[in-house]
């Protein structure tokens, strides 16, 4: 997508500054509200068939395109393919043509039999037609030569010559086929002769990406005024340079400047690597997301690590250390402070050669705090512009009606060139007679020139008092909230929700994006502008509230009156108020109440029954008022409240939908809800007392989700009826519910059902194989369930499976039914498992407990798949594993099979393969075939023998022409080392990966892990403790590939209370930069050495120096905290590495330079013999002790674990482990007490 940068190029002159800055102050304007942007990479949906599929049915359909569409649908791709009871002898009918007429691209798959095919050549002829020229069309030669297209020959000959004779009274139409065919046989297209059918799949899969990526729009340009983006303009922003340039877009709101960032974006981002559009920065920030943005910038480099950025300071160093090395397009739209941008776009050195990053802001100040290379002010539009771009709006055309110049003129001019006012005023006086626009015109001249927000009431005085009361309501509490949810509640308060927001879009005081309704920033400030100015000095007689500090002062003084429709405040942290809720008496007409994060010290008397929703957490009292009858109620919010009991007996609220109690753990039974037949979210998760479900649930035909999760002493299930039809997701997730009723077959729509850790559920119902809809199924940690219900293959939507932990010890055969499952995984699974862990953590699981597996032929969309510690054996594993053609992930951890099927070698999407723990293992099958693995784990592999078979030539490439050579773990694989030898592992993994490439420059970066404690010699540079500095070369040297780094490192003792090891390498200088390992505590004992490799293309010019620093932390949890830093790193190296290098590193290993220091040298004496046999029981090849030594004390470890666990209460591990540590006598590599 992107493109390197030439090195060389000088500073930007003044004259290309010039060209830039006319640009920008010649503002414009096509749409107000900037909606939160999804990048282009995430699902991008057309309102019909993406793709318009052409191909030869008898020849393709079953094999090639078959699986062509099975691919595309998997990227959520809209593709047509025709019915092929179509093709037989039937002419085209309308809806084809019009399905070709509405697909943005066409794949037409040229087959011997293709041309035979009248029908084939009428769609080519019509797909020509509307195409061709903006050139969406991709032709796929298949088993046929493009020359035989081209010319009609060979079987093409054959079946024109049928033609002639069939067609010989409208040969005009046959010649039309032949030019069709020579037209797409003269277009770019792909050979199937050239390419294996996997990967001709996968290129047309890209060229789909890349056209779709293409024809995605921020804005209309065709409704763009004022501003010209030539091919100069274009031509400057990319000119190559090796600097990263910030360029600063200051204006007043409405001005033009998100416009403008959208317009370039469009013409440029797809020269970047990276392109991300990130608007409303300040809203976003106000409301505490802004770890949102930074997850939307790193998605497209961290895909489904995207988790590990949980807060803003993890999104701060994930942006520093995976951008540094991306050229980046990034558009900051909408900043207000300094804060957004040291957590988004902090420094040059955070992105790669090649970057930009433009910023809009309404404050200059903030740009030259941030020293901004170019900086631009958004002027006004010229007067010919801004006479357009009103007319329109007034006109619906570019120009005003016969004798409206004048006035037009009048209100251009008034408006000085702001684009949101010129289309306000625009809408303002649409289809309005000359009179009204002059009346109009002259109240414009009465306003001082310089009030933009009386200019803008303007449109809102225009409104009826319905449609007033709508847009203040949206203003004040309804901004971002969907569509419908938004008219529903308007619905409620008797205003004509529908009728209002179309009403307030057409006046553009509203747009809806995805659905969603919006309001541009200007627009919102004159609404509480508007509010504000109901009664300046006195908070308590406005109609709406939204400041912390009028909403204090109101309670505190309780001055509210009945004018209060709405109250609405959202704290971004935690915060007590005490405010005296009496005030709440006096609202009469308070229809909206919203306290988030407000820990009120007094508790409500009374509540409003004129509330249409409220949403108050941290409630304070026990109970609701006694009186509180809120008739026209749609959503009940009251999360982490103090509330013991909702209401006694049947409570009528017949608009309710929404009831959320989350949190309340004083609740000990639900309400009666038999009063309310339109419910639609019942949510009670984490309300850890209630104990009863009240079975009028039974009657909500409107349920659609049931959130009952962490509601820990909740043991029965309610009773669900045939009505409840509509119910989507349900969790009894940490629930302690003991079977599960069969009225669950009831729920037939049900999609999500997650029963996570239920430990006293003992069985799932045959009935719950009627849930036909069911996508996924979760009951991971219910350790009693020892088998599945027989007919799970006829749940045909299930695509997840999560049966982790469980007892279950073989699947239905029916299991291999399920056509779309996408995840499955039993870790953990077996039987009930013994309490007694191995050294790595996992909990141990005897062979005859182990998991039966049979066939897994017919899961033919499984992309994920997780047998860890099963308790498999040699053999037990399918040999047809390798049938599964779409599997990315494979884990096999804690297993105790000795080889696995070589079958896995087919698996050419893996893309992760984890056997760590499996101590038996001996040997792994060829991988050298699987391009796309990036992660294998052999970590406590004890008895490996060898190294699996990698990647070792260049010619197998992904569809981006990139090599993913897998970085690896073979921590603790002491016999490995012996037969192998430290340096020779090292150096043969190294010397693999610079071979592929003069340059390689990988996505993902080469790292090892392995036991020894002697750093090679290879690595010249060598330095005790953890800190190294490197000298760079100088700009000039080009041979210089990049830097292997070597870290030697150890578990410090006395880490009982930790779990979690993390060793992180970290590069100071002008760009900084890291690498990290996460290791459990168990799987290091005694000394590794980690190496890594950074290309040069890591590091930016002009930075001759950088310190290495190795740190270790240790973490009590999985999601990683650390929480202690310790000195573990021992010896630390680098060495430069050089084109020259990679040579001599090939004639090294070709020669077996690299000598075992477990090899005896046949010259030396019988004195020096002994000696090596002496240091042979003291030390490993890696200087660690030998291998049967570390063996020992790993099951040593096991051992001394599971006598100590014989004594504790297999009933609560958490209460005994903490109640009464472990102490044991550790034994190190040498056989000596610690």
């Amino acid at each position: 997508m992107g493109f390197a940068p030439a090195s060389g190029t000088g500073p930007i002159n003044l004259c290309n500054e010039r060209i830039l800055l006319l640009i920008l102050r010649r503002s414009i304007y096509c749409e107000f509200l900037v909606g939160l942007l999804v990048v282009w990479w995430l699902s991008y949906k057309f309102s019909g068939s993406v793709i318009f599929s052409a191909f030869r049915g008898e020849d393709t359909r079953h094999s090639f395109v078959s699986h062509l569409y099975h691919e595309l649908q998997l990227r959520g791709i809209k593709t047509f393919k025709d019915d092929p009871k179509l093709e037989r002898g039937t002419p085209i009918s309308s809806e084809l043509f019009n399905a070709i007429e509405e697909s943005r691209l066409a794949i037409v798959v040229l087959s011997p039999n293709y041309a035979s095919s009248s029908w084939c050549l009428n769609e080519l002829t019509k797909i020509l037609q509307c195409m061709k020229s903006i050139g969406t069309i991709l032709p796929v030669f298949y088993n046929v030569d493009p020359s035989v297209v081209r010319k009609q020959s060979g079987s093409f000959a054959d079946a024109f010559a049928e033609h002639e004779k069939r067609f010989r009274e409208d040969i005009d139409k046959v010649k039309r086929w032949r030019d069709a065919l020579t037209e797409v046989a003269n277009l770019s297209g792909i050979d199937s002769k050239k390419e294996c059918e996997r990967k001709l799949i996968e290129k047309i899969v890209e060229w789909v990406w890349s056209k779709m990526h293409r024809t995605f729009k921020l804005l209309d340009s065709t409704e763009l005024v004022g501003i010209k983006f030539t091919l100069e303009h274009k031509d400057w922003l990319l000119a190559p340079t090796d600097d990263v340039r910030f360029i600063g877009i200051w204006g007043m709101g409405g001005i033009g400047k998100t416009t403008i960032a959208k317009l370039v974006y469009e013409s440029i981002s797809i020269h970047f690597e990276v392109s991300c559009f990130l608007a409303n920065v300040r809203e976003v920030s106000e409301h505490g997301n802004l770890v949102n943005l930074q997850r939307q910038l790193l998605f497209p480099i961290l895909k489904e690590q995207i988790t590990q950025v949980w807060d803003e300071l993890w999104g701060t160093y994930f942006i520093k250390n995976c951008l540094s090395n991306k050229k980046v397009l990034l558009i900051l739209d909408d900043v207000s402070e300094s804060s957004q941008l040291e957590k988004l776009a902090g420094e040059k050195d955070w992105f790669g050669k090649g970057s930009i990053i433009i910023i809009t802001t309404r404050d200059e100040r903030l740009l030259v705090k941030h020293d901004m290379q170019v900086s631009y002010k958004v002027e006004g539009l010229g007067d010919d512009d801004a006479l357009e771009l009103f007319s329109r709006n007034a006109f619906k055309k570019n120009e005003p009606e016969e004798g409206f110049l004048e006035l037009s003129k009048g209100f251009a001019n008034y408006a000085k060139g702001l684009p949101l006012a010129l289309k306000l005023l625009g809408c303002l006086v649409y289809k309005r007679d000359q009179d009204e626009w002059k009346s109009e015109l002259d109240k414009l001249r009465k306003i001082p020139k310089s009030e933009i927000f009386d200019l803008l009431k303007l449109s809102y005085d225009g409104l009826d008092e319905m449609n007033k009361n709508i847009f203040l309501d949206v203003a004040f509490f309804h901004k971002w909230k969907g569509k419908e949810e938004v008219i529903e509640i308007l619905d409620s308060c008797g205003l004509c929700g529908r009728i209002g927001i179309n009403a307030l879009v057409q006046k553009s005081l509203l747009t809806i994006s995805n659905r969603n309704v919006e309001m541009h920033d200007l627009i919102q400030e004159m609404a509480l502008e508007i509010v504000r100015r109901e009664c300046p000095e006195e908070p308590g007689r406005r109609s709406r509230l939204c400041n912390h500090d009028d909403i204090s002062y109101v309670f505190i003084n309780n001055t509210a009156t009945d004018k209060i429709k709405g109250i609405r405040l959202h704290m971004a942290t935690l915060e007590k108020a005490y405010w005296n809720c009496e005030a709440l008496s006096k609202m009469l007409n308070l229809e909206f109440l919203e306290f988030d994060n407000v820990i009120i010290s007094s508790s409500p008397r009374i509540l409003p029954n004129s509330l249409r929703s409220i949403k108050w957490s941290q409630y304070p009292s026990k109970f609701l008022p006694s009186g509180f009858q809120p008739n026209f109620l749609i959503a009940l919010e009251m999360r982490y409240s103090k509330l013991i009991r909702l209401w006694g007996g049947r409570k009528d609220l017949p608009n309710l939908k929404i009831m959320n109690l989350f949190g309340s753990e004083n609740l000990t039974t639900t309400p009666d809800l038999s009063g309310i037949p339109n419910l639609q979210v019942l949510d009670f998760q984490l309300c850890k007392n209630l104990v009863e479900i009240h079975p009028s649930i039974a009657d909500l035909k409107c349920l659609k989700r049931l959130y009952l999760g962490f509601c820990s002493k909740l043991k029965k299930t309610p009773e669900f009826s045939e009505q409840m039809k509509n119910m989507l997701s349900l969790s009894l997730t940490k629930t302690s519910i003991e079977k599960l009723s069969s009225s669950i077959g009831c729920l037939v729509g049900l999609t999500d059902f997650f029963l996570v850790d239920c430990k006293n559920l003992a069985s799932l119902p045959n009935e719950i194989c009627n849930l036909k809809s069911l996508k996924e199924l979760n009951v991971d940690g219910c350790s009693k369930i020892d088998k599945l219900p027989e007919n799970m293959g006829e749940m045909e939507s299930l695509t997840k499976l999560q049966l982790c932990g469980t007892s279950i010890r073989q699947l239905p055969s029916s299991v291999c039914g399920l056509k779309k499952l996408y995840r499955l995984s039993l870790r953990g699974s077996g039987s009930q498992p013994n309490k007694s862990r191995f050294w790595w953590g996992l909990p141990r699981l005897y062979q005859r407990n182990a998991i039966v597996l049979g066939s897994l032929d017919g899961l033919c969309s499984l992309g994920k798949l997780d047998l860890s510690d099963c308790g498999l054996c040699e053999g037990d594993l399918p040999n047809d594993i390798g049938c599964l053609s779409y599997l990315e992930q494979l884990k096999l951890s804690g297993n105790n099979f000795v080889s696995l099927p070589a079958s896995i070698g087919c698996l050419s999407k893996l893309k992760l393969f984890w056997v760590n723990g499996c101590q038996k293992l001996q040997q792994l099958p060829d991988l050298s075939k699987l391009i796309s693995l990036v992660d294998i784990d052999m970590t406590g592999c004890t008895s490996l023998k060898m190294l699996p078979q990698l990647l070792s030539n260049c010619s197998l490439v992904d569809i981006n022409n990139n090599i993913h050579f897998p970085s690896f773990s073979c921590a603790n694989c002491f016999v490995l080392v012996d037969n192998e030898g430290c340096d020779s592992i090292l150096m043969k993994m190294l010397q693999r990966y610079l071979q592929l490439i003069p340059r390689p420059c990988f996505e993902y970066p080469f790292e090892i892990v392995t036991p020894g404690r002697e750093i090679p010699e290879w690595f010249s540079n060598q330095s005790l403790g953890d800190s190294l500095t490197v000298e760079l070369p100088l700009d000039s040297c080009t041979t210089w590939m990049g830097i292997a780094l070597c870290a030697v490192f150890e578990v410090q003792d006395d880490l009982s209370e930790f779990h979690y090891f993390q060793i992180s390498c970290s590069l100071q200088g002008m760009q900084p930069f890291g690498f990290s390992r996460c290791f459990k505590i168990r799987d290091v004992v005694s000394d590794h050495l980690w190496v890594i490799y950074i290309s040069r293309e890591k590091f930016v010019k002009k930075c001759g120096q950088i310190k290495v620093l190795s740190t270790t932390y240790y973490s009590k949890e999985e999601m990683w905290r650390p929480e202690k830093s310790c000195m573990s790193v021992k010896k630390c190296a680098f060495r430069l590495v050089h084109e020259q290098d990679v040579e001599q590193l090939n004639q090294i290993m070709r020669n077996k330079s690299i000598i075992k220091s477990t090899t005896s040298c046949p010259t030396k004496s019988a004195d020096a013999q002994g000696q090596q046999c002496h240091d042979d029981e003291e030390a490993s090849p890696s200087g660690s002790g030998s291998s049967h030594q570390k063996i020992s004390l790993l099951q040593s470890y096991a051992l001394s674990e599971e006598a100590d666990q014989d004594e504790l209460n297999d009933d609560d591990d958490d209460v005994v482990d903490e109640a009464r540590p472990r102490k044991r006598k550790k034994i190190d590599v040498f056989g000596t007490d610690l």
